[in-house]
């Protein structure tokens, strides 16, 4: 894939979409493209992350460790962004994110991600609204996870 489809994919993605194409040239330029195999691991749970991916094309599993074992979430793929709330946060990463097939990523050091943001105030913006959004639906899903254990129980709390 050339520098300008590299452009032509953030373009299309909101968190990159208001900011100018010579700053987009220089974000694909010094940014690595990895391409993962079926089943291979882009991060593990819990280890500390330099990195964020753009999926820039194939799916990924959103897996997390649950004391039953490892419980797929969530299915990421073209324009979805990952990674980014361990460098944000400076936490371990919140989940596994594992190819479901062959897997291209845009991988963006934390140092540039952090200069993006700095100099692209609109693009901060959008990542709170991202990760609000994210928010919103897990705790969608987590209210519903309780009333059915409620449900389940026999309406006791």
């Amino acid at each position: 894939m050339s520098i300008l489809e590299e452009v032509d994919l953030l373009k299309k993605i909101p968190l990159f979409a208001n900011i100018e194409t010579s700053k987009l040239k220089l974000l694909a330029f010094t940014s690595e493209r990895v391409t993962y195999a079926p089943d291979e691991t882009v991060f593990e749970q819990d280890e500390i992350g330099q990195e964020a991916h753009i999926i820039m094309s194939g799916e990924a599993e959103v897996i997390v460790t649950t004391p039953t074992g490892p419980l797929t979430v969530a299915t990421v793929k073209k324009n979805d962004f990952v990674g980014e709330i361990a460098i944000l946060c400076d936490v371990p990463r919140t989940a596994t994110i594992r190819a479901k097939s062959e897997l291209t990523t845009l991988c963006i050091s934390k140092d540039l991600f952090f200069r993006m943001i700095t100099e692209f105030p609109q693009m901060a913006v959008e990542i709170m609204r991202v990760l609000a959004q994210r928010l919103e639906k897990t705790t969608k899903v987590l209210a519903q996870a309780e009333q059915e254990l409620r449900t389940a129980r026999g309406g006791a709390k």
